[in-house]
């Protein structure tokens, strides 16, 4: 595991200089702080920082092929290295390390732009091929590991993390609104954008090429839940038959390593069983990690010691505190390079720091809920259907508003009447619209309070990009939509940068297996029954796993990686919440309308609301724009570019 930057000039004659190299490969020391690698070849300079976790002696990067004309750097892993080593080396290619990376340069030697094809892993990359004068990057096929570039100067700038490419001279540090726009709706800003204008994230699956000052980019891969819908079913029992052979492989192939490697426990069933299936395959007692809370409606270590218990890890547990979490919060931006409003980051970075102190490497569940459809807003939607048919018209319209109007407002974890007041307010809307306002933040209604007229946002459709991959779905069924959507949005979006800033910030690589593309790609053509029957999520991955994991396991219902943020925004952070919100600092960045802010924080201060979301974003928010020292509203104006 590593981080990457580099340069690339398009003008010939304009040498890279090492210390820009230098300079930008610092900022992400955290990354990779066994080893810093430069290579600098005229108008070409690549920057590597490693984490050592195979052929640690002789892996340094950046790495080259014979007779060092193509050079890569590499953050990730490739799990299928031993294969296509031997393989590369039939076919005449040899080999100077033992290292994952090395694969790169023979692959791209054989097979040209296809070598991507070939690589089963999780990767952000950089490759110069010096006799073409071409730069090619790319990025593994579900988005596990980051990319950002920018076209500046005369010059592609890329990194691993968006600091990378801020530290470049005179690059513009603008925000962009229309990612301000989805940010508030989603919690995050949705691939390609970044927060700032003119800064891109290279999608799943896509590489980008560039030579003689053209830049190109195209998609190599793609997950198809469409062809689900149009294939001859077998016997149940043959299904469970192959996915458990297909998740034994996937898991075995990602506990390869030359240091000890672990697993994130949740108590979930997808962390469980990855967990199972470790201690299936390790010749060693499995470590685990978990994580519990003070707050009983928040806590499942009971969960998590079950599953240790039945298989026989050696479980460690940290036990987070309010003051542990509350300290964090405002550090959160320093290693975030956008806002993101997930508070399960802070739960998910301390994990990450305990977890470190007993190894290197570590196997977690993300991923299960995209691809078994585990979401509770799944089910929700089938619940839509019915609340719509058998209901009258005034119920739904008057008694059922008013009711909820009434109900006691509750802090707890996913109260009750969270989740109605959630349902309820998504009813009537089309299904994508629906579904990530049932996972979001501000609703379009709300934005119009929020957003000063500046900005020119209202006339934008937040929801654009979510209706664009229901279309490149080409799947007809409701369902493998909100799994494309989700893939491509929540997932990639949130959920794996999440993981990513949270593990890298504390030197720790976390593997998810369960993206392994071989495991996307076959549970993918699985027929969505499968998957979501009636109101039952997961269905099938429940049935492999009987017998491997305890009943109360594969029987519990989702609760997510939570923590209490509507009690702790009203007690403890308050007056961090209280300040960032503040009218002045407000009124100073003209993007929020100050008054309706006062009334977000009054109604959950007074317990009359839970805002916990909406605050949470804008809190996330601001400490982003304050670490990064932004533009002002005047030099922002008349730079509103919509998509």
């Amino acid at each position: 595991m590593c981080g990457i930057c580099g340069v690339i000039f398009a003008e010939h004659d304009r040498p890279v200089d090492a210390k820009l190299i230098e300079s930008m490969s610092a900022t992400i020391v955290h990354r990779g702080p066994d080893e810093q690698g430069i290579h600098v070849d005229g108008n070409v300079g690549l920057g590597s920082r490693r984490l050592s976790i195979i052929d640690l002696e002789g892996g340094r990067q950046p790495i080259h092929n014979e007779d060092k004309t193509i050079w890569v750097v590499f953050n990730g892993e490739l799990y299928n290295y031993p294969e296509l080593t031997h393989s590369l080396s039939r076919r005449g290619h040899h080999f100077y390390t033992h290292t994952d990376t090395e694969i790169i340069v023979h692959a791209y030697e054989e097979f040209g732009d296809e070598f991507l094809q070939h690589l089963n892993g999780m990767f952000a990359l950089a490759l110069w091929d010096s006799r073409r004068q071409r730069l090619v990057l790319a990025r593994d096929r579900m988005g596990i590991k980051p990319l950002y570039y920018a076209l500046h100067d005369g010059a592609l700038i890329f990194g691993s993390e968006l600091k990378t490419i801020l530290t470049y001279p005179g690059i513009p540090r603008t925000v962009d609104l229309v990612a301000l726009n989805e940010y508030l709706s989603f919690e995050y800003v949705p691939t390609p954008r970044s927060i700032f204008q003119g800064i891109s994230k290279l999608p799943p699956g896509h590489a980008l090429s560039f030579s003689e000052g053209r830049m190109r980019i195209w998609q190599y891969w793609d997950v198809n839940l469409a062809r689900s819908e149009n294939i001859q079913p077998k016997r149940l029992v043959e299904y469970e038959n192959e996915l458990l052979e297909i998740l034994r492989e996937v898991v075995r192939k990602e506990m390869v390593s030359d240091v000890p490697v672990g697993v994130l426990l949740s108590g979930g069933i997808d962390s469980s069983a990855v967990a199972a299936l470790m201690t299936e395959i390790a010749p060693q007692r499995v470590k685990s990690f978990s994580i519990r809370f003070d707050d009983v409606s928040f806590d499942e270590s009971n969960y998590a010691h079950q599953v240790a218990q039945h298989l026989g890890t050696e479980h460690h547990e940290l036990t987070l505190t309010p003051k542990m979490a509350l300290d964090l919060v405002p550090q959160a931006a320093k290693f975030l390079d956008e806002p993101l409003g997930d508070s399960s980051l802070i739960p998910t970075f301390l994990l990450s720091q305990f977890t470190r102190h007993h190894v290197k490497v570590a196997l977690g569940g993300d991923g299960g809920d995209e691809l078994f459809a585990g979401y509770s807003t799944l089910q929700a939607h089938r619940l839509v259907e019915y609340y719509e048919m058998l209901l009258p018209s005034v119920v739904r319209h008057s008694l059922v508003p008013w009711v909820v109007d009434r109900m006691p407002v509750s802090f707890d974890n996913i109260s009750l009447d969270f989740k109605i007041r959630r349902f309820i307010a998504g009813r009537g809307l089309p299904l994508v619209i629906r579904h990530h306002q049932w996972l979001g933040s501000f609703t379009s209604a709300q934005k119009q309070q929020l957003l000063q007229p500046w900005t020119q946002l209202r006339e934008k459709d937040t929801y654009q990009v979510a209706f664009d991959y229901q279309r490149h779905s080409q799947a007809k069924e409701a369902l493998n939509q909100l799994l494309y959507s989700d893939m491509k949005l929540y997932l990639e979006g949130d959920i794996l940068p999440k993981v990513d800033r949270a593990s890298m910030a504390n030197s720790l690589e976390v593997r998810v297996p369960l993206l392994n593309h071989t495991l996307v790609e076959y549970v993918s053509g699985l027929p969505h029954s499968l998957k979501l029957r009636g109101l039952t999520t997961k269905y099938i991955l429940k049935r492999v796993m009987r017998g491997r994991l305890p009943d109360a396991i594969l029987q519990r219902g989702k609760k997510g990686f939570n923590m209490p943020v509507a009690k702790w925004l009203a007690g403890s952070l308050r007056p961090l919440l209280e300040d960032m919100l503040a009218k002045e600092r407000l009124e100073r960045e003209s993007f929020f309308n100050p008054d309706y802010v006062q009334l977000l924080l009054q109604e959950h201060m007074m317990g009359q609301k839970d805002h916990r979301k909406l605050l949470w974003t804008l809190l996330m928010f601001e400490l982003w724009y304050e670490q990064w020292g932004l533009s002002s509203k005047s030099e922002l104006l008349g730079t509103v570019t919509l998509r």
